[in-house]
């Protein structure tokens, strides 16, 4: 292909510096020329990793050779300005090597991160959502003693509402406490000044037995996990780089300590990752326990992975691969089994994508019982909702608002006798197959408080939009006479309220006394 001189130079220069100038700065990369054509766009690589697990070189030089092959790996996407001409969107087509029907034409910025210090601008006020802080949960005496507050029963964290720093006190006590011996912990995404991984670092180079399980294979954040894992390791801290074959996306930490009567287990579970910069903008539930059931399967848990073990036997705890699947189906089929026999039946649900074809049909087969299903599902879902004789009790929402939706919990009526889990897993295949996951179940105050977030995100009429039989969305709108209600912003006002309830009930008030007549004299 023939071009003339200038319109050549014009393309090289948006190839050769793309993201270095603006489009308007072009010309004076080539002074004395006239730039004819420009244009912008954004290219998209395969990201996948084929890595072999048999092979003899060692696994984490294995990853970091392909995280370098990445950056120059197939072109899969080209997101391109509308508008752009033709001979130009030629010789990209050519150079990328990629299909016309991979390009795709984009009217709006390819890069809006640009735009972000806009939103920090001082004379915007009226046009931002009003601050949303997290807020305390608990008391600065309870942090202190984070453990004498879990003997005393559990403590159900629902995030970004309330704080994520019960969970790095909970780490950080661990590292600092004299009486711990052991911490254990899964970590799959951390934030770049992670309080969690310094503390992990401390309590190893203080000479407590420290295990990390890194997946070194979460996505895109690789080179991340990569520094920590190394950092860790020389802390003196004992890395799992992952589980050969399976994506370790579980969450819990299990503190081991000698306690006045013998060992004493403490546990955190969560259905998000232990990132205190996501944990402001993600919505995620966390559970802390001194359960000793629940202690002993975390400690089952963490010796089958850290060593060569058939998969445990747990009490309270369900994982996947090796047993979550049939757990789930049990559950639905049970709510099935009481629907068939006349009994009120309900199963609520909240993931971030319901995919698993064995999963949706026992939903099917449990809508045609009478069960009645609602589902809070932000991302994919494959279930179609109020087809006729097949799903006519199933309701299917999703939220999209300021905070990202991804805690994942689990709803059975169960005759009256209601069970609530959550869990690290969605309803996917890759979650129930190919990933190790943990459900956990939830004790009597910390179930009020999951059954009422359920309610909250089935009485948006803001924010969600309800599947329709078709596969196409409608947003939710009040009904005439109904009043607004927006779901993250109840939950924050609930979270504010019980924290206020909270510091009546241990604080002390001076209330004054006044008298009407003395007022009356005196003024």
């Amino acid at each position: 292909m023939h071009l003339p001189i200038k319109k050549s130079i014009a393309l090289l220069a948006v190839l050769a510096v793309e993201g270095a100038c603006t489009r308007a700065e072009l010309a004076t990369l080539f002074p004395g020329q006239t730039v004819v054509e420009s244009t912008t766009f954004r290219i998209a690589r395969d990201a996948e990793m084929e890595l072999d697990e048999e092979g003899g070189r060692d696994y984490l030089e294995n990853i970091e050779d392909e995280l370098r092959k990445r950056r120059l790996s197939r072109v899969v996407r080209l997101e391109v300005q509308a508008g752009v001409g033709d001979t130009q969107l030629a010789i990209l087509v050519e150079r990328l090597q990629i299909e016309v029907p991979d390009v795709y034409f984009v009217r709006s910025p390819l890069d809006i991160r640009a735009l972000q210090p806009l939103v920090d601008l001082p004379a915007l006020e009226h046009l931002r959502e009003p601050p949303l802080k997290p807020l305390p949960v608990l008391e600065p005496r309870e942090l202190a003693d984070i453990f004498g507050r879990l003997r005393e029963g559990e403590v159900l964290l629902h995030h970004p509402y309330d704080s994520f720093d019960p969970v790095v006190a909970f780490v950080t006590s661990a590292a600092n406490d004299p009486d711990v011996l052991a911490i254990k912990q899964t970590l799959y995404r951390t934030s770049g000044t992670s309080p969690i991984v310094q503390a992990l670092a401390a309590a190893a180079e203080k000479g407590k037995q420290v295990t990390v399980v890194v997946e070194l294979m979460a996505r895109f954040d690789e080179q991340s996990n990569i520094r920590w894992a190394r950092s860790l390791e020389e802390s003196g801290a004992h890395v799992i780089y992952g589980i050969r074959g399976y994506k370790v996306h579980s969450k819990i930490c299990l503190v081991v300590r000698r306690g006045p009567h013998g060992i004493e287990r403490f546990v955190h579970l969560g259905t998000g990752n232990y990132n205190d910069r996501t944990a402001r903008i993600y919505t995620d539930c966390g559970l802390m326990t001194a359960s000793r059931t629940i202690g002993e399967d975390a400690s089952a848990f963490f010796n089958s992975l850290t060593g060569y073990s058939d998969p445990p036997k747990m009490r309270r705890l369900a994982m996947a691969p090796t047993g979550l699947r049939e757990r789930f189906l049990k559950l639905i089929e049970r709510e099935t089994r009481r629907a068939t026999e006349g009994q009120a039946a309900e199963i609520r649900a909240k993931m971030n994508s319901l995919v698993d074809e064995d999963i949706i049909r026992a939903l099917y087969d449990a809508s045609r019982a009478g069960v009645r299903i609602k589902l809070n599902i932000r991302g994919v879902c494959c279930l179609r909702p109020g087809v006729k004789g097949v799903s006519e009790t199933i309701e299917v929402v999703s939220i999209v608002d300021r905070f990202l939706e991804h805690s994942r919990i689990y709803h059975f009526r169960n005759g009256g006798d209601d069970e609530v889990y959550l869990s690290s897993a969605d309803w996917m295949p890759r979650n129930l197959d190919r990933r190790i996951e943990l459900l956990f179940p939830t004790g009597p105050e910390a179930r009020q408080k999951v059954m009422g977030i359920l309610d909250a995100m089935f009485l948006d009429n803001v924010k969600s939009r309800r599947l329709m039989p078709d596969g196409s969305y409608k947003r939710r709108r009040p009904n005439k006479g109904e009043e607004p209600f927006r779901a993250q912003l109840h939950l924050y006002r609930q979270a504010a309220a019980a924290m206020e309830r909270a510091r009546a009930a241990t604080g002390v008030t001076f209330e004054p006394i006044t008298l009407p007549e003395v007022k009356a004299q005196t003024s």
